[in-house]
C-alpha cells in the first residue's frame, strides 16, 4: 500500500531540497532549515494521507512545524513519518559535502519513538555475517570482526565519523586499532547509508548523533541491506527520560537494531541539496530557469531501489 505514494514521496524530498537552493553557501543555516521545512510541510499537506510526524524537527513547544506528534495531510492511507527537511544544515549553509532532504514512511507503529536525545550508533553494510558488530565490543572489537569477515586487514578499513570533540577518545580508539578515519561535518543519516554505498568506499559508522537521524537512516538500511545498532543516551537528564518513558520506552539502555527502530513495510526517500557521495546536489540553468534535483527511494515492500533526475521547468 504505501508503494502508491512513491512519486508522492520523492515530490516532497525534491521540493524541499529546491527549497534550499537560494540558501546554498549563504551562511544562514536557520533560513535554509526553515525554507526545507516549510516546503516539506506543504507538499506533505497536499497528500491523501492521514499521517503523524513521530520522527520530527523535535518537541512541539521546540518546533513550530513538523513536530513530534503533528498531523498531516488531506486524509487517506494512515501512515506514521520520519523526517528530516534539510539534514546538514550547516553542510547547506556552508556549500559542504552531502546535504539532503530526507524522509521515511512506515504503517501505523512502524517506527521507534525516538525522544530528542542523542543516539550511540554503528553501522555496517551488506553481505557480513550477523552479529559482526555490537555497541558492547570495543571499536578495536568491532574492526577485527569487520575485517575477519571481509577478508582483510584492520588497515584497510575505512570508518566514517562525526567531527565532534565528543568523540576524541572513539577516534584516538580507531586510529590505534590501525583503521582509517573519515570525519564529516554533519549529516550522519548520510554517514550511515554510505556504508552501502561502495563508490563511497566506507566499511563503518561510529559514533553518537542523534537519535531521529538514528532511527531514519534505519529505515534506509532496513531496505538496501546492512546492520546496524543504536543505544539512546541519556545520562541523568530525568526530563528526557520521563519523556522517553511517556513515549514507550520501558528500557532506556536497549540495543536498538535497524529491524526494531523501523519495522515493517518501510519507503525511504532522500534529495541531494549539495553535492556528495549518495546524490548531486540542486541545479539551477541561469539561461532556461530550470532545475536538476537528483533523488533516492528506497521501498522494502517492492523491493526496489529507485534513483531519479528530475527536470523542473521554469
Amino acid at each position: 500500500m504505501l508503494s502508491t505514494l512513491s512519486s508522492q514521496i520523492i515530490e516532497v524530498t525534491e521540493k524541499a531540497a529546491i527549497a534550499c537552493y537560494d540558501w546554498i553557501g549563504k551562511g544562514d543555516n536557520m533560513a535554509a532549515d526553515a525554507a526545507a521545512v516549510n516546503s516539506m510541510r506543504e507538499t506533505l499537506n497536499q497528500m491523501n494521507i492521514k499521517g503523524t510526524i513521530v520522527i520530527g524537527e523535535g518537541e512541539r513547544d521546540e518546533a513550530p512545524m513538523l513536530f513530534i506528534g503533528e498531523e498531516v495531510g488531506k486524509g487517506g492511507i494512515e501512515v506514521d513519518i520520519a523526517l528530516d527537511p534539510l539534514e546538514g544544515t550547516t553542510i547547506c549553509a556552508n556549500a559542504g559535502e552531502s546535504s539532503l532532504a530526507v524522509i521515511a514512511f512506515a504503517k501505523r507503529g512502524g517506527f521507534l519513538h525516538a525522544p530528542d536525545v542523542y543516539m550511540d550508533k554503528i553501522a555496517v553494510g551488506a553481505g557480513l555475517p550477523e552479529g559482526v558488530i555490537d555497541l558492547d565490543n570495543t571499536p578495536l572489537k568491532n574492526l577485527q570482526n569487520i575485517a575477519q569477515a571481509k577478508k582483510c586487514a584492520v588497515s584497510d578499513l575505512t570508518v566514517m565519523i562525526l567531527e565532534r570533540t565528543r568523540h576524541n577518545e572513539l577516534i584516538a580508539k580507531v586510529r590505534e586499532a590501525g583503521a582509517r578515519i573519515r570525519l564529516i561535518g554533519d549529516g550522519d543519516v548520510a554517514g550511515v547509508i554510505a556504508c552501502t554505498n561502495q563508490t563511497a568506499r566506507i566499511d563503518a559508522y561510529m559514533g553518537t548523533g542523534g537519535a531521529p537521524e538514528g532511527v531514519l537512516a534505519a529505515a534506509g538500511l532496513r531496505v538496501i541491506g546492512g546492520q546496524m545498532m543504536g543505544r539512546l543516551i541519556f545520562g541523568d537528564n530525568q526530563k528526557q527520560i520521563a519523556r522517553a518513558k511517556q513515549m514507550g520506552i520501558v528500557d532506556l539502555n536497549k540495543k536498538y537494531t535497524a529491524e526494531e527502530m523501523a519495522r515493517g513495510d518501510v519507503i525511504f526517500a532522500c534529495a541531494g541539496v549539495t553535492d556528495g557521495y549518495m546524490l548531486d546536489g540542486v541545479r539551477k540553468c541561469k539561461k532556461s530557469g530550470k532545475i536538476f534535483v537528483h533523488s533516492l527511494l528506497m521501498d522494502s515492500a517492492a523491493k526496489r531501489v529507485i534513483r531519479t533526475a528530475t527536470e523542473y521547468l521554469a
